[in-house]
């Protein structure tokens, strides 16, 4: 399914004049506090976020999975999926793969087609978390950490396979999660584990072209129990460290231990200039994988006004931007729809804060001033100029209204049916 310009253009039409009465207004008043309105409007519209392969599908706990159906069926429908996002957000032109589950047929058709709907290719994922029916060891008991070479040779060629399709389709960055870790106590020699991942890492780190970035992921707890083998931002970024300039911390908003100050992190990440990307999520306990800004959004602003001081005012390298949820409630691109409208609007909140004034308060102490100047940033209704973006870059004032009066999901059910599952879930 694709969904033309024209039915956008008019949909527009008949949302403009409530859309440019309000724009209208918070331009007025953002005016008034000098902040140039049109360069806002540009940064937020130049602002991509990465869709993962796996999100297009109903996710699901351990407990069970309730899919929807027309979950696409292959990598093209994956593709197309987001260009339907991308139509009607103009903010998701890109695709974050996974393999083994994302593994082209065809790279020239795969890219012709990504060309046509205005998509590219993000960090490519590798997989050592699950057994595949064709490999020879199992990672039962870890991967890049194993005890045994053989199994630790096994994925490295498996994480340099990942590098060489990206490669052929575009990317320039590989992100690597590992379940690697123990569930009961003495079970693993914490040492030799992270000395095992450290070599691994240093293999593939040796194999990747020189313009490419390794994303190294964290997560305290989960699949096991006892400890992970890289379970926090700090053993992340001892291990960018070891490896080199093009190796750097991936930080997901969900794999953090509750009350966890995610903004103070990635602070420190920015002033080393080690922060490499972010995969956008939201919880209430923990990797939850709910829609951005539902439960936290005051800390999403938090963290987008470190993120603007690292990038405009350090110079940081750029960021890679990705979403990384997969829930089983929702219509899996409705969700993708309002997370990417969060990640603009805490964006936007944290772009309207006066940086100067929030400065003075800061060296003087003044913490109520500090405490005022953040969050009359974030009670500011932004929406209009996220909308404006979006009317700029020939998006739809308000793409989930005009994804249900399309009947998107209805017209998948019927050329890919009920029963289907998405590719890798």
């Amino acid at each position: 399914m694709r969904i033309e310009p024209a039915v956008v253009e008019e949909h527009n039409v008949l949302n403009l004049s409530a859309h440019k009465d309000g724009f209208d207004y918070l331009s007025n008043q953002l005016s008034k506090q000098n902040i140039n309105v049109n360069n806002l409007v540009k940064k937020i519209k130049d602002l991509q976020i990465a869709i993962p392969s796996w999100a297009l599908g109903s996710g699901g706990t351990r407990f069970g999975r309730y899919p929807g159906g027309g979950e696409p069926r292959n990598l093209e429908e994956k593709i197309e999926d987001i260009g339907l996002l991308h139509a009607l957000n103009q903010s998701s032109g890109a695709i974050s793969l996974h393999i083994p589950w994302d593994i082209p047929d065809n790279v020239n058709n795969i890219k012709s087609l990504a060309d046509e709907l205005n998509i590219k290719f993000d960090a490519v994922n590798s997989n050592t978390f699950q057994d595949q029916k064709i490999q020879e060891h199992s990672y039962k008991f870890g991967s890049l950490c194993h005890t045994d070479a053989a199994v630790r040779k096994q994925a490295v060629e498996h994480n340099v396979e990942v590098i060489e399709y990206g490669v052929q389709l575009g990317s320039k960055a590989t992100t690597i999660w590992l379940a690697d870790g123990s569930s009961y106590p003495g079970q693993q020699n914490f040492r030799r584990a992270l000395d095992n991942t450290r070599s691994s890492l240093a293999e593939i780190y040796e194999q990747m072209p020189d313009d490419w970035k390794m994303l190294i992921e964290y997560k305290p707890f989960e699949p096991y129990f006892y400890s992970t083998v890289i379970p926090d931002w700090g053993t992340s970024f001892l291990l960018a460290s070891s490896l080199g300039p093009k190796a750097y911390t991936l930080v997901d908003l969900g794999h953090h231990l509750p009350n966890t100050n995610i903004e103070q992190i990635v602070a420190t990440l920015m002033m080393q200039r080690k922060l490499g990307g972010f995969h956008f999520n939201d919880s209430k306990f923990a990797d939850d994988d709910l829609t951005v800004g539902t439960i936290k959004p005051f800390q999403l602003m938090l963290i987008f006004n470190e993120l603007i001081q690292g990038l405009d005012e350090e110079n940081h390298p750029p960021l890679n931007w990705m979403i990384d949820a997969s829930h089983n409630l929702k219509d899996p691109l409705e969700d993708l729809l309002q997370s990417v409208e969060a990640i603009k609007i805490a964006y936007a909140q944290a772009l309207i804060i006066d940086r100067n004034a929030l400065y003075v308060a800061q060296e003087s102490n003044d913490v109520v001033k500090a405490q005022e100047i953040v969050q009359n940033a974030f009670r500011t209704d932004v929406r209009p100029l996220i909308k404006e973006a979006r009317l700029n870059s020939n998006g739809a004032l308000e793409p989930v209204n005009l994804f249900r009066r399309l009947n998107v999901r209805d017209q998948l059910l019927n050329e890919r049916g009920k029963e289907v599952l998405a590719t890798g879930l």
